[in-house]
Parts: structure tokens; sequence; C-alpha cells
């Protein structure tokens, strides 16, 4: 059984810093692209990152040099390192296995205020 649990999400000011999180079970992560996205209120989800086995990474143009995606093959873990964090991100953030497409873990919030 496919499941992903996110976390790591919080409130953080403009120019922060926050490291997601996203722990895979019943897959091996580095087996399929994993893809973090984010949904803001009101608006639908959008793809921030991805990881292609290679590794090979690609990024939305909104987060090109402040976001980086690895993984960690040993924990089976995703991760999402934002910098220089703006208003703008706040979001929900999910990750999602390109071989999955519908599984979703629960998200984790990341709130950019002052």
């Amino acid at each position: 059984q496919v499941q992903l649990v996110e976390s790591g999400g919080g409130l953080v000011q403009p120019g922060g810093s926050v490291r997601l999180s996203c722990v895979a079970s019943g897959f091996i992560v580095s087996s399929t692209t994993m893809r973090w996205y984010r949904q803001a209120p009101g608006k639908e989800r959008e793809l921030v990152a991805g990881i292609i086995p290679g590794p090979y990474t690609i990024y939305a143009d909104s987060v090109k040099g402040r976001f980086t995606i690895s993984r960690d093959n040993a924990k089976n873990t995703v991760y999402l390192q934002m910098n220089s964090l703006k208003i703008e991100d706040t979001a929900v953030y999910y990750c999602n296995a390109v071989r999955w497409p519908d599984s979703w873990g629960q998200g984790t919030q990341v709130t950019v205020s002052s």
C-alpha cells in the first residue's frame, strides 16, 4: 500500500527557510519521479519541483534558485528545502509519486507571514 506522509511546515517569516519531508512507504522513492506540489487558498494545485531517477531535478520558475528538492534513499524520504521564502509561497504542500498519481498525503501547511 502506497503511503506518503508530509511534515515540516509551519509559520515562517519572509526571507526565512524551512525544510519539508515526505516519507514514503509501499514503494522505493528512487524508482520513480517524485514531485512536490502546493495549493494556496482559492487556487489550483501547482507543481513546485520534481526529482527524476538519475537523479535530475526540475523546478517551477517561481521557485527556481530558492527551493531544492532532494531524496535520501536510505530513509526513503524526499525533501524540499525552501529558502528566501515569500508571502506567496504560503500554501499546503504535498508530495506525489508519478507512478501512483492518485496517492496523496495529508499535506503540510507552510505560512509565510511577518
